[in-house]
């Protein structure tokens, strides 16, 4: 009984994400991808800090696989020395995860949660006029 309501519980999280992204825009879509790689990390350190390993590397993996959709949606035509320059700190951000899995590294979590954090806060802070300018970073498919 309980794995089942675990189950419904996951699906319904599940739509939910998905309505969220069906009705976002390319600015909400980014909000969503960087808030989601936070939790992830968030998710690692509490898995660490329990001894669950296996669940910290998926988590890492996860949150190493959206920073990189974030990466490569980047335009550098467009975004210039912007999107040349987080490109580079998602690389770093990257680095950083692989090295806290392997070497189960709080600091490096630390770290990566904390950079990613200002990339978030940075991105909610563009008001609402001007966000239909700000994915010029970022390639939107038609």
């Amino acid at each position: 009984m309980l794995g089942s309501s675990r189950r419904y519980a996951e699906q319904y999280r599940k739509l939910e994400v998905s309505g969220n992204v069906m009705d976002a825009d390319p600015h909400k879509l980014v909000a969503l991808l960087l808030s989601g790689a936070c939790e992830r990390i968030r998710l690692a350190k509490a898995c660490l800090d329990n001894g669950d390993l296996a669940r910290k590397g998926k988590a890492i993996g996860e949150a190493c696989a959206i920073i990189g959709h974030l990466n490569g949606s980047l335009d550098h035509e467009a975004g210039g020395d912007l999107a040349g320059n987080l490109s580079s700190l998602y690389d770093y951000l990257v680095q950083r995860l692989t090295e806290a899995n392997l070497h189960n590294d709080h600091a490096a979590l630390d770290e990566a949660l904390s950079l990613l954090g200002e990339i978030d806060a940075a991105w909610n802070a563009i008001p609402a006029g001007q966000r239909q300018h700000a994915p010029a970073t970022l390639e939107t498919a038609p």
